[in-house]
């Protein structure tokens, strides 16, 4: 399993964070990618995938941090970029939900690390939230998926994730494909060929059915791999299968 999705670097997993990742490995994950959020965080980030041989980083700073983008950071992610385990730039977007930046610092930061990734040929890991025609309109106008690009969590509607599909991005679905009214998620997995899916947890975040409310772990992305295949009809060791090599053949991994 391929978990291309989980912030093993939040401090909720201080106390027992190696236990985590060796029990994701004892339970059938293979790969993890960790993206940052900030520059702690991706310093974090690279550690961690310098210590754990499943673990992959991600460098980048995200929305609800834009305010803190400007030319130094972009230098420090573009150094960070440089270690052997870092496979892409994220989690980079749009966040008109809380606006714990301003749009202005959003939109500017969100397209200056869209550049950096094509600079750097390196995938990008899109977060969106409340701005999902914005988003697209930016990936598209500048051609952001031209070294791969994901849209984490995705949620919006199966119709844009097909023309997304169309133009070379991948969907990412998370724990809420799980949740008993969550009809969008599951409706997007059965629309999005298996060949362009990805399945991620976000942990610590949006823990999946039946651990919902409680501290989300990559392992319980094996949950959100059972509700794609009920989804698509498949097996779940079709799933697992195909979303592993999607995302090993996205971020470089062989």
């Amino acid at each position: 399993m391929f978990d291309s999705h989980a912030h093993l670097d939040d401090g909720r997993f201080d106390k027992d964070r190696n236990k985590v990742i060796e029990a994701g490995k004892t339970g059938g994950l293979k790969y993890i990618l960790n993206p940052g959020a900030d520059l702690s965080s991706s310093v974090k980030a690279v550690n961690l995938a310098k210590v754990h041989d499943i673990v992959y980083a991600a460098v980048g700073v995200h929305p609800h941090n834009a305010k803190e983008y400007d030319e130094t950071a972009r230098e420090v992610l573009k150094n960070l970029a440089k270690e052997e385990k870092v496979r892409a730039i994220g989690e980079v977007g749009l966040d008109f939900h809380y606006n714990h930046s301003s749009k202005e610092a959003q939109r500017k930061a969100f397209k200056d690390q869209i550049l950096l990734s094509k600079e750097l040929k390196l995938p990008l890991i899109i977060h969106d939230r409340e701005a999902n025609q914005e988003v697209f309109d930016t990936l598209t106008e500048n051609d952001a998926h031209e070294y791969g690009c994901i849209l984490h969590c995705y949620s919006g509607s199966p119709e844009m994730a097909k023309e997304y599909v169309k133009r070379g991005y991948t969907i990412s679905i998370a724990g809420p494909i799980t949740f008993k009214n969550a009809k969008k998620p599951y409706e997007v997995a059965k629309a999005v060929p298996l060949e362009k899916l990805l399945i991620e947890t976000d942990s610590p975040y949006l823990a999946p059915v039946p651990r919902r409310g409680k501290r989300n772990e990559p392992l319980f992305v094996r949950f959100v791999a059972a509700k794609v295949a009920e989804a698509k009809g498949i097996s779940v060791a079709e799933v697992i299968e195909a979303t592993e090599k999607n995302a090993k053949k996205i971020f470089g991994i062989k």
